[in-house]
C-alpha cells in the first residue's frame, strides 16, 4: 500500500532507523499498534498512515514536549493516531493488547534492566503479535571508543576508563536482544545489524555534532568529575579525526513474535 506520509527525508538518525524497523515489520490495514519512545513521530506517523481508520496507534514517549510537537504536527489528521506521555517501562497494566509492537531507537533507553523492561512490553502483545524495535548496538562508533580509550590509557585515566569500560559493557548487542527475547518465549525471531556512516568535520563540528553529542559524546564527559579537564580531552580527540573515521553506527533490529 502506497503510503501518503512518508518518512522525513531530512532526519539524519530517526529516519535511517525507521527505515530498517519498517524493513522488518509486518503492517497491514486495520493493525493496532504501540509505537514506545516515539519522539516526535518517525515512524508513527507513517505506521498510522499504514494501518488506515480501521487500525489504530498508540505513540508514548516519556518526554511531554515531544508529544506536543507530534501532536502539534499531527493538527485533526488521522485521528486514529493518538501521542500520549507515558514511561514505557511502566505502562498501564489495563492498556489493550496490541497487534504490533514498535520502539524506533527505544531499545537504548529501556536502561537499566532492559529485559524488565522487554518482559513488560511483551505483555501488552497480542497472541501471534509481532514486536520490533531498533538501537544502536555495540559496534557503534567502535573507532570512536577505541581513541577514547587509546587517550585515557595513554593519560593513566584509572577512575575514568574504569567509568567509560562500565558504559562500553552496558550497551546490548544484537546477540543480547536475541537471548532476552528467546527467554520470553518469543519464536520467529530475527536481528539484524545494517551500517550507517555519520559524516563529521574536527573540532567543534564534531563536539557539538547533534547526534554525536546527545546520547554518545555525552557519556565521555560523565566519566570525568572535572568538567573542564574532559573539555580539555575530548578536544584532543575532536583534533585527531581521521584516526577514527569511518565514524558507523551499527542500526541493530529486532523482532520477534508471540506463540
Amino acid at each position: 500500500m502506497e503510503s501518503h506520509w512518508a518518512l522525513p527525508e531530512g532526519n539524519p538518525w530517526s529516519t535511517p532507523f525507521a527505515q530498517a524497523l519498517l524493513h522488518h515489520l509486518d503492517l497491514f490495514p486495520g493493525a493496532r499498534v504501540l509505537d514506545v519512545a516515539a519522539g516526535g513521530g518517525i515512524p508513527a506517523f507513517y505506521i498510522a498512515d499504514q494501518v488506515g481508520p480501521q487500525g489504530y496507534v498508540l505513540a508514548v514517549d516519556i518526554h511531554h514536549n515531544q508529544v506536543l510537537r507530534a501532536r502539534g504536527m499531527q493538527g485533526t489528521r488521522m485521528p486514529w493516531l493518538q501521542f500520549e506521555v507515558g514511561d514505557m517501562r511502566q505502562l498501564p497494566p489495563n492498556l489493550p493488547k496490541f497487534d504490533r509492537i514498535t520502539g524506533n531507537i527505544a531499545f537504548m533507553f529501556f536502561r537499566p534492566d532492559r529485559p524488565a523492561a522487554l518482559k513488560s512490553l511483551v505483555q501488552f502483545l497480542k497472541p501471534g503479535g509481532q514486536i520490533v524495535l531498533t538501537w544502536p548496538t555495540k559496534g557503534t562508533f567502535d573507532s570512536l571508543w577505541r581513541r577514547v580509550e587509546r587517550e585515557m590509557q595513554s593519560r593513566n585515566l584509572t577512575v575514568e576508563l574504569g567509568r567509560f569500560q562500565e558504559y562500553l559493557d552496558e550497551r546490548p548487542s544484537t546477540d543480547d536482544a536475541r537471548a532476552w527475547l528467546c527467554e520470553l518465549g518469543m519464536k520467529n525471531i530475527e536481528t539484524a545489524e545494517w551500517p550507517l556512516e555519520i559524516e563529521t568535520g574536527p573540532g567543534k563540528e564534531f563536539l557539538g555534532h547533534p547526534l554525536l553529542r546527545s546520547g554518545f559524546l555525552d557519556d565521555v564527559y560523565e566519566c570525568f568529575d572535572d568538567q573542564e579537564k574532559a573539555e580539555e580531552f575530548m578536544q584532543t580527540i575532536a583534533d585527531d579525526l581521521n584516526s577514527i573515521l569511518p565514524l558507523t553506527a551499527q542500526r541493530g533490529v529486532l523482532s520477534g513474535w508471540k506463540p
